[in-house]
């Protein structure tokens, strides 16, 4: 079954600003969870509906994707805003809004509410790439800075590996009620700070956290084409979960660098050519650099001007991750021409131009265009 927009599962328009969709979100989470719900065997699928919703609108840069591309830019194949394995992250998604919405329900529920191992944090990595290595793609090693799961007590935190028992004060909930005149004040558990299990013998390695902090080496694949703010996901390559939760994820945020010859917009490059003004009023040929490393010599034709482009179809950069039926083709090359004046004259040269300029020919169209059009201006006036 196709997809429904992600606008229309949570009801705003397009143009709805981050705050509008996150109250929709709300407003629709509330409405559609299933512990609210349990009558209604649609309540959870809607409910994951409007979770993956909000997951790729609430970030404005997978929101720019899709406005782009659709539900094509998380299907793989669209750089850094696809899945890299499993489904969409309903967990970091709902844990924006958790706590305000369903505190209440979560009190109520009894032991194992809250003592369930808290997830990993998601790592964020700046990642810089030359325009050459865009171009290419490439396969790059990083260390990343932090968490694993300890391996002296497998990730429980207590010492055997002996799971956490539940906490007796707050009964696995986390937190604890007492009252106060008509007052309910709910507080964190002081026994297990709010984790609903308590760990007799903590690890020695890990100090009972269960995850201990290092330096990791990860390959990253890099596919042709990024741009500066391509995102790539690595899932569950980010900081250990707690107590043996699960981890979180590692984003990569591409940073192209800029290069001292070529321009980019997209998959268009541009080159600004200097041309001699010799070359440029009798014509010739230039010869220009490529992305790749090529060279290609481009015709100039008599009388040409600064500012003057031409057009090296396919010279630009690649599509992002373009592969075996995915539509996109290459690039094109913009060569902007730069008519150079001569700087250091000899005698002899400028005797040459002087006497080029004093034979008095029609030479100059702008020139004369532009002295046409300030006569018209200045008769204005005096009319």
């Amino acid at each position: 079954m196709a997809k429904r927009d992600f606008y229309e599962v949570l009801g705003v328009a397009r143009g709805a600003s981050a705050e509008e969709i996150k109250k929709a979100y709300r407003s629709k989470a509330k409405e559609l969870h299933p512990d609210r719900n349990p009558d209604c065997n649609q309540s959870e699928m809607r409910f994951k509906e409007v979770n993956e919703a909000y997951d790729s609108l609430k970030d404005p840069q997978r929101r720019a994707a899709y406005d782009r591309f659709g539900h094509a830019a998380f299907e793989g194949g669209m750089g850094g805003f696809g899945q890299s394995r499993g489904g969409p992250d309903f967990g970091a998604a709902f844990s924006d809004v958790f706590e305000d919405l369903f505190g209440d329900m979560m009190a109520g529920r009894g032991a194992g509410g809250r003592g369930r191992a808290a997830r990993g944090q998601d790592l964020r990595y700046n990642l810089q790439v030359s325009l050459e290595e865009a171009f290419k793609g490439l396969q790059k090693t990083i260390t990343v800075p932090g968490s694993v799961a300890c391996d002296a007590c497998n990730g429980t935190g207590a010492e055997g590996a002996v799971e956490p028992a539940t906490c007796p004060t707050c009964a696995g909930m986390g937190k604890v009620r007492a009252s106060q005149g008509f007052f309910t004040v709910e507080r964190t558990c002081p026994t297990c700070s709010g984790h609903g299990q308590i760990v007799k013998n903590p690890c020695t390695a890990c100090g009972g956290a269960g995850r201990t902090e290092t330096q990791r080496s990860l390959s990253v694949n890099i596919p042709a084409g990024v741009e500066t703010g391509t995102r790539i996901r690595l899932a569950g390559e980010g900081d250990a979960g707690l107590r043996k939760g699960p981890p979180g994820d590692l984003y990569i945020f591409i940073e192209v660098k800029e290069h001292p010859i070529f321009m980019r917009d997209g998959r268009m490059l541009a080159c600004h050519v200097p041309v001699s003004m010799t070359t440029a009023a009798l014509g010739g040929e230039v010869e220009v650099p490529t992305i790749e490393g090529g060279r290609s010599r481009v015709r100039i034709a008599p009388g040409s001007q600064t500012g003057q482009q031409m057009r090296l179809r396919g010279k630009g950069m690649p599509p992002l991750r373009h592969g075996p039926g995915m539509q996109g083709e290459p690039g094109d090359m913009l060569i902007e021409l730069t008519v150079e004046t001569p700087v250091n004259l000899t005698a002899r040269q400028k005797e040459l131009l002087r006497e080029f300029d004093g034979i008095g020919a029609d030479n100059h169209p702008q020139t004369s265009n532009f002295f046409g059009k300030l006569k018209n201006f200045w008769e204005g006036l005096s009319a």
